[in-house]
């Protein structure tokens, strides 16, 4: 489990994101994790890393302020939206769509 945090961290410090797709997929099939747990376990484990790169990014001055309130405003609503309809979506579902996104994701890192 350490070492989970351990990649999950290193991902979220260097790319500012990834925590959950290191996160989700190893609760699931590496801890035996029910999917719906997993997604919102990796929220909570994702916050206190994200806290310790904002931290050190902070102090670095590597923000552009104007992007962070427009954007962080968006991502308030948006997770609220996102906590509330986690435990309407089956886990069929739920799956194709993380699944879709991770692709989505290494599609755009790759063109």
């Amino acid at each position: 489990m350490v070492t989970i945090g351990i990649i999950a961290g290193l991902c979220n410090g260097l790319f500012g994101s990834g925590g959950g797709i290191i996160v989700v997929p190893a609760m699931i099939y590496l801890l035996g994790i029910e999917e719906h747990d997993a997604h919102a376990t990796a929220i909570l484990v994702i916050l206190p890393l994200s806290l310790v790169s904002v931290f050190i990014y902070f102090r670095s001055n590597h923000f552009d302020w104007s992007m962070v309130w427009k954007v962080g405003l968006g991502s308030i609503i948006g997770a609220g939206f996102g906590a509330w309809l986690l435990p309407r979506i089956p886990v069929n579902i739920l799956s194709k769509i993380f699944a879709g996104f991770m692709i989505l994701a290494g599609l755009r890192m790759i063109f």
